[in-house]
């Protein structure tokens, strides 16, 4: 029966999968190729952001006091479900901790904590560590919604109406496991303030538990490939990149005029800055301006956070590619580098080719010896681009042998949530809170007292099977 549909069907199709997958690899490693060289350029001679644009250190006057400074929100959104997201009580007060005591006037910073978690516990010790900064002067506002649509797009919507917030011309968000330094708005607010074509200014996040174990290492390359070469390329190149939720500075008349913030997908912060770049606004990535995150420490909630990633760009490319190409406001190539490198390839064809030709095609050709691939597909191409991927992070290179193999694992996750996302699937707007370090801690704790169910937990996790 093999030998009958081998030669009038399988041989045809798998011919078929080759020629589409080698395509496939030969538009990533255009990209690949092209951003290295971009980078490379960049580094060498472009100017570095504070030369291309116009940046003045914003200074207190004694005369005038602290007019000067503009009023600066900071909102740190607390997800749904967010008790699954502590350690304690440590987490939490960190971000808070941090956000208060940022170098800023005190009378022209409000700091808004929104609380959508659903623990009552969890809500007491959030507002309980707001009023403790309170009483010591800083202008923090604890605030959750009486119903909690939208997810983080709705509550950082919901937090711009607010009446103290009005008065505010620039807004920072940072994620409640994110610590900015106390430099972060002094050195952020200068790009707004000295250039009124700018919408956003991007730190960089900096990853406190990368050596906690070799899944956060492995995340950690695929990271830092995106902040050290793609963030820096669209930054340099086109004043545009997708923002990254968090670690960003906005201008509230950018927001506004983009639409505000939406639901419609599960990258809200992607969405945003599409409609923004559309409509004209320019945004500038800073390398050096970095704040301290954490990485997803376990495979569960790092598979979750990535179908999450996966499935929103896909489908928001699914709902704003007509809009892009009808839009009047943007260039020509700016349009084709928004469209074809950074949804298509990079959103796209990277998990799609990993999986299929990878995973799926190449193993294939071993059983049907009759389709041949070009040691230039097979080898050399996948070579450079996953050499290229290291250069984030070189003191990982060493790893390189077991990226491939976590890649290729996930691909099958990220390859599915990108059909999802293009196809508007049933699971196209899942939103599950990412877990980290601080409910592996309370796992452990719990798991301390009954041993017998930590080791039926144990034996359980052993094995992944593909989301339902």
């Amino acid at each position: 029966m093999w030998e009958f549909v081998k030669a009038p069907l399988i041989v045809p199709l798998l011919q078929l999968g080759v020629v589409i997958c080698l395509i496939m690899s030969l538009m990533l490693f255009c990209e690949r190729v092209y951003m290295g060289i971009v980078i490379v350029l960049v580094k060498l001679f472009w100017k570095k952001p504070e030369e291309r644009y116009n940046w003045q250190a914003l200074q207190e006057d004694m005369e005038s006091g602290n007019s000067d400074f503009p009023a600066v929100l900071i909102q740190i959104p607390i997800k749904m479900l967010m008790h699954f997201f502590f350690t304690g009580e440590q987490v939490y007060k960190l971000s808070i901790g941090a956000a208060s005591n940022l170098s800023w006037p005190a009378d022209r910073l409000v700091i808004q904590v929104l609380d959508d978690s659903t623990d009552p516990e969890i809500k007491q010790m959030v507002e309980l560590e707001c009023q403790r900064w309170a009483s010591k002067g800083i202008n923090i506002r604890y605030q959750i919604r009486e119903n909690r649509v939208g997810y983080k797009a709705g509550a950082l919507k919901e937090g711009l109406k607010r009446s103290y917030a009005k008065h505010c011309e620039y807004v920072a968000i940072f994620d409640a496991d994110f610590q900015p330094e106390p430099d972060y708005l002094r050195r952020a607010i200068p790009f707004l303030v000295n250039n009124p074509e700018i919408a956003l200014v991007q730190g960089r996040w900096r990853f406190v538990n990368a050596n906690e174990c070799l899944l956060t290492r492995m995340q950690e390359m695929s990271l830092d490939y995106h902040f050290t070469v793609e963030q820096e390329v669209g930054s340099a190149t086109h004043a545009f990149f997708g923002f990254n939720g968090t670690a960003g500075v906005w201008r509230i008349a950018a927001i506004n005029e983009a639409g505000g913030w939406k639901d419609r997908t599960t990258v809200e912060d992607m969405d945003l800055a599409v409609r923004a770049s559309l409509r004209g606004w320019k945004f500038v990535y800073l390398g050096d301006l970095q704040v301290k995150s954490e990485l997803p420490s376990t495979f569960k909630a790092f598979r979750f956070q990535q179908h999450r990633w996966s499935c929103g760009p896909a489908n928001l490319f699914r709902k704003m590619v007509m809009e892009i190409v009808r839009n009047k406001k943007v260039r020509f190539w700016k349009k084709v580098y928004v469209i074809y490198s950074f949804f298509f390839v990079r959103k796209i064809i990277a998990h799609m080719v990993t999986f299929i030709f990878y995973c799926v095609v190449l193993p294939l050709t071993i059983l049907v010896p009759e389709v041949q691939v070009p040691i230039w597909g097979a080898v050399y191409i996948p070579s450079v681009i996953t050499i290229l991927n290291s250069v984030g992070t070189p003191r990982s290179i060493h790893l390189l042998f077991y990226w491939i193999l976590f890649e290729n694992v996930m691909s099958l996750h990220r390859t599915k949530a990108t059909l999802i996302g293009l196809l508007e699937a049933g699971r196209v707007n899942e939103w599950v809170v990412t877990e980290k370090l601080g409910n592996t801690l309370q796992k452990v704790a719990d798991a301390a007292k009954n041993k017998t169910s930590a080791a039926k937990a144990v034996k359980r996790h052993r094995f992944r099977f593909a989301e339902r």
